[in-house]
């Protein structure tokens, strides 16, 4: 049997901007972004260590690293967030991901990235669900991409992320039979 590593790295597809974001689509993110911690806990909360240790591919991270990196990457983009919402056109400090699913920190029980991921969606539903319309038009300077991104496409990209790395857990656990 062949493994297609193509769709075990992006189980829903690459991240697509739409060309028109409605309110609606802004609503259906937020929601996603919202819900998340009940569904990554759903996932996992059934699962052994050693499962949890079992890369969601080969060569790809554990799905405990999965859930730390979750953690890390949503702090990352709600202060982010934050900075856009209350200073013009910040530039934002990217971070090594890679790097940081190696730490100590990622190797922890899971139930310390759930209890932040928790924590984090509750505050992020909460500034998501504040915003008005020309507050999701404001920006911040991603330096690595050399350009301004909007918050309405990072709103878009963190319901996306959450749902992809999802969706790298659950087919784990479809594909072994969990």
């Amino acid at each position: 049997m062949s493994i297609d590593i193509e769709f075990l790295r992006y189980p829903i597809g690459n991240f697509q901007l739409p060309e028109i974001v409605t309110t609606e689509t802004i609503d259906d993110a937020i929601e996603t972004i919202k819900m998340f911690p009940v569904h990554i806990f759903t996932a996992v909360s059934r699962l052994s260590v050693d499962q949890l240790d079992t890369p969601y591919r080969p060569g790809g991270w554990t799905v405990r690293q999965l859930v730390h990196h979750c953690a890390d990457s949503h702090m990352n983009a709600f202060i982010r967030f934050k900075l856009a919402l209350t200073e013009d056109n910040p530039t934002i400090k990217p971070y090594d991901e890679a790097s940081w699913a190696e730490l100590a920190d990622a190797r922890l029980p899971i139930e310390s990235a759930i209890a932040i991921l928790r924590g984090i969606h509750l505050k992020w539903g909460v500034v998501l669900d504040s915003m008005t319309a020309e507050d999701f038009r404001k920006t911040y300077h991603h330096p690595e991409k050399d350009r301004n991104q909007r918050l309405e496409e990072i709103t878009l990209l963190y319901a996306w992320h959450s749902q992809h790395h999802l969706a790298h857990i659950q087919h784990l656990i479809l594909r072994e039979n969990w």
